[in-house]
């Protein structure tokens, strides 16, 4: 679409929306959302075809009033937070929902990785989970405690350190996303080929199904956090690789800005999957299979649904609406 033809589709849309803004038209709050999510594809869409048009400062200014303005109104931190959890990150996983994919690739491949190390090489499982840790979990095992290892220390202690250590781990595959994506891939490989190792390590000892229904309680979130760190990471070398219409400085600019809101949205389950690991994994094996089963199944099910189904949701209903819907 030519510039003129964009301007001349969306002018009157963006006229009403400065009325709604300043009060000349009343709009509740949600409504100012759902038209901000409306302006900001607009912005996207100048930025992207129109690089060094006047259209994009305009469409910037109104932006940022829109967003002063919408949250002003709903005067608390909350309103800022259920927005971004919402609308704002969802769109923004949609929008890079290919980085997604890459990420599940390379990780699903690298625990594949691990996973046949350890059939090939029976000493493999130990040069990756360490000598000590398979010995002792092998005796735990012996005393029909396989998963000892989480009773030690107390609930809280575990629940902090596990906590801190797993968000250094996912700082370190996203940051190192900024050396063209390649740390962050390094960082992965890892981990993916440790949970490959560790899963094969059950599984010779007859106890994957078990040791499955245990870890995977709070795994699930712990494991795909890292996928989406590894995603921010490659959206981050991405950008720096592929500035595609922008200048490689805005390119940069504008992929940091979606990566940083990417990863951060891992942030909460890192923390959940921590207490999960510190308060309830330590019991897994005095748990029956039932509840063990729903806690694992739950909790892959709400991320998966979060990150892969509803952005998709969120993208419809949005563009669902017709560009002239402001009354």
């Amino acid at each position: 679409m030519r510039e003129v033809a964009f301007i001349k589709q969306n002018k009157q849309k963006w006229l009403d929306f400065e009325k709604a803004l300043f009060g000349k038209t009343e709009k509740t709050p949600d409504e100012l959302a759902d038209l901000f999510i409306h302006l900001t594809n607009d912005l996207a869409y100048a930025q992207t075809y129109y690089p060094k048009s006047k259209t994009i400062q305009y469409l910037n200014d109104l932006s940022a009033r829109a967003f002063h303005k919408i949250y002003t109104s709903r005067a608390t931190s909350w309103g800022q937070i259920s927005y971004f959890f919402k609308y704002d990150l969802p769109l923004t996983l949609y929008k890079n929902r290919h980085y997604m994919l890459i990420a599940f690739i390379i990780f699903i491949f690298f625990i594949a990785v691990g996973v046949y190390s350890s059939i090939q090489d029976p000493l493999y499982v130990e040069e990756i989970l360490g000598t000590s840790y398979v010995e002792m979990t092998k005796e735990n095992i012996k005393n029909g405690d396989p998963l000892n290892v989480y009773k030690t220390g107390s609930a809280f202690e575990s629940f902090i350190g596990i906590g801190l250590n797993n968000l250094r781990i996912s700082v370190m595959v996203f940051t190192s996303g900024i050396i063209f994506g390649i740390g962050s891939i390094y960082f992965a490989f890892k981990n993916g080929i440790m949970v490959g190792a560790f899963q094969y390590f059950f599984h010779t000892e007859n106890l994957l199904l078990e040791s499955a229904l245990g870890i995977w309680m709070h795994g699930a979130f712990e494991i795909f956090s890292i996928v989406i760190a590894l995603m921010s990471g490659l959206m981050l070398g991405g950008s720096l690789l592929f500035p595609k219409n922008y200048s490689r400085k805005l390119s940069i600019r504008n992929g940091a800005a979606a990566a940083i809101k990417v990863y951060i949205s891992t942030i909460p389950f890192i923390t959940f999957a921590a207490f999960i690991e510190g308060y309830v994994t330590r019991f897994a094996d005095e748990m029956i299979w039932i509840p063990k089963t729903i806690i694992s199944l739950g909790t892959l099910s709400f991320i998966i649904w979060y990150y892969m189904i509803y952005p998709r949701k969120v993208y419809k209903k949005i563009t669902s609406k017709p560009l002239n819907f402001i009354e």
